[in-house]
């Protein structure tokens, strides 16, 4: 009984090592909140600004969570209060229906001025990057670019926004795999309709072309990103062209509970 119990001791010490560890090695880091963050929000937000007040409030303190543990970093770019904001929001937005939700896989996000290339150089011809979830060296760390960033909150009418679409990356590698399939938040029993209407879509958008991105037929990972851009900034147009990758959006980012989506 003696030896039972010291063992379990040892396999408590060990445990209350790794988590101080754990906390040691990753600092909370924090991003000061601007003192007009209501304001920005209303003035940018389109998303925002349909909500309830009390969604309203909700999303605000999904905003001020976010900002509170991910650090944001100026490359060659300052950081105004706007680029915090909006890199908030594009984090809040694909998620704000699904609650306890949290970035466990993004500790930083660095903003470039402009484009960049797949080495992440600001120099040259070859820049036509304007987001990417970083990899190896850049694991849980997201660049983004603050004209693309700004200019997806400011074109109101659009149906893309950078921010949202990294972020929706982001959500689909939570499972491990950056598939286009959210296996996260998806219910098992809608995956492989999921998977067979991106494959019908992108199929179509190659031999018909459509209204969707056509950067959305590059593979399903990126299909769920663009498709996702609009449905998030143009719900509406959505539902009336391609009802079921609306339905299924619906599903997936669990928005029927917002009333004032549409």
């Amino acid at each position: 009984m003696v030896v039972v119990f010291q063992i379990i001791m040892a396999l408590l010490l060990i445990v209350l090592i790794i988590l101080i560890s754990f906390r040691i090695g990753r600092p909370k880091h924090h991003t000061p909140l601007p003192e007009n963050y209501k304001e920005l929000l209303n003035d940018y937000v389109k998303f925002y600004r349909a909500l309830t007040e009390e969604n309203k409030e909700a999303f605000e303190k999904r905003v001020e969570q976010f900002l509170s543990g991910v650090k944001i970093t100026g490359v060659q770019a300052e950081v105004e209060d706007l680029d915090k904001i909006l890199i908030a929001a594009g984090a809040v937005i694909p998620v704000f229906a699904i609650l306890d939700w949290q970035y466990m896989n993004l500790h930083e996000v660095l903003l470039y001025p402009g484009a960049f290339n797949a080495d992440f150089d600001q120099h040259g011809t070859d820049r036509n990057i304007a987001g990417m979830v970083g990899t190896g060296p850049l694991q849980n760390v997201m660049v983004l670019t603050k004209w693309q960033l700004r200019q997806g909150f400011i074109h109101a009418d659009s149906n893309r926004n950078t921010a949202i679409h990294e972020f929706v990356h982001l959500v689909d590698k939570m499972d491990g795999t950056t598939d286009g399939v959210p296996e996260i938040i998806l219910e098992r029993k809608y995956t492989e309709r999921w998977k067979q209407l991106m494959n019908e879509t992108i199929m179509q958008m190659k031999t018909e072309g459509s209204d969707i991105d056509m950067y959305a037929a590059t593979n399903t990972a990126e299909f769920f990103a663009v498709i996702a851009e609009y449905f998030f900034e143009q719900p509406g147009l959505l539902q009336q062209y391609h009802p079921e990758l609306f339905e299924m959006l619906e599903r997936i980012f669990q928005t029927r509970k917002l009333q004032t989506f549409l």
